[in-house]
């Protein structure tokens, strides 16, 4: 029974992460997110998708993810987003939570997917998303306080989050991160309470930096393909060409590169919350206070 409710769960939640994709591909174009006003289209050959064709996952899978007009490849944030919504939703599920927070869950995990996914592909956080995710935050924690402290622990941590990520965006211009960021940060103290949220964060700066570290590696690799490729065919040229195409397309990063790091900050949020993760033993310490 428990395998059924939660294949149900994560059908529905494929569902969601099909809207979501909407949401994120229409957010701030003036377009009309809901599908009753501007049915989905292919970018390529503008033509309009059937239903058939815009079931979740099935219809990426079946299609062999090319368009079936055009032929044109499928952008794989499309079944990505909608597993991964899929699997929040069986993972807030198995939590048992009661009824009223875990829908505020599937709220705050669907805002924050749209965040993630939004960053990526524009390196900023709209304003009207990380509002809502603040807000959502806010009334989960006011309704059911987190553990490790209770509701002011929460307020504190996400004023202390804030503070923080603030001073740095401030101190360094923006260059470090965005205000988003620091927008981001206080919603996530507020949903998490201050030892599992300090653990989040330090998650996020972990794998940020390891990520990092493995995209200059792959740039430093491609240029040494590429220059060896040039050398060894200097006449004719062509892997030199098709290594240059592969640098130019995936491996530009540089020390100075601009890395989105909304998506670690949530990602470690994720992590923390739920796998209750308490990287510094805080939990025990709070509820003495």
């Amino acid at each position: 029974m428990n395998f059924l409710i939660s294949f149900l769960f994560f059908v529905l939640g494929t569902l969601i992460g099909s809207f979501l994709n909407v949401v994120i591909l229409r957010y701030n174009t003036g377009k009309h997110i809901f599908g009753w006003k501007e049915r989905s289209i292919c970018f390529s050959c503008s033509k309009k998708l059937a239903w058939h064709e815009l079931v979740p996952v099935v219809s990426f899978c079946f299609l062999g993810g090319r368009c079936r007009g055009c032929k044109s490849r499928i952008s794989w944030q499309y079944p990505l987003v909608e597993i991964t919504t899929g699997l929040i939703f069986v993972g807030i599920f198995a939590q048992n939570f009661p009824i009223i927070f875990s829908l505020f869950a599937v709220a705050i995990w669907s805002s924050l997917i749209v965040i993630t996914v939004y960053d990526l592909r524009h390196k900023i956080i709209p304003d009207g998303l990380v509002y809502a995710f603040i807000i959502l935050s806010f009334l989960a924690a006011a309704i059911f306080p987190s553990g490790g402290g209770g509701f002011l622990h929460s307020l504190f941590a996400g004023a202390v989050f804030f503070t923080f990520f603030a001073g740095l965006w401030l101190i360094s211009g923006g260059r470090w991160l965005g205000f988003g960021d620091a927008k981001l940060v206080l919603g996530v103290g507020f949903l998490l309470g201050l030892a599992r949220g300090l653990s989040a964060l330090t998650l996020a700066f972990w794998i940020g930096a390891v990520v990092s570290i493995f995209l200059l590696g792959l740039n430093w690799l491609a240029k040494k393909l590429a220059n060896g490729a040039a050398m060894a065919n200097s006449s004719a040229g062509g892997e030199a060409i098709q290594f240059g195409r592969l640098r130019s397309r995936l491996f530009t990063l540089t020390m100075k590169s601009e890395i989105p790091f909304a998506p670690f900050i949530i990602l470690g949020a994720l992590i923390a919350f739920f796998w209750n993760i308490d990287i510094f033993g805080l939990a025990g310490l709070l509820f003495t206070m």
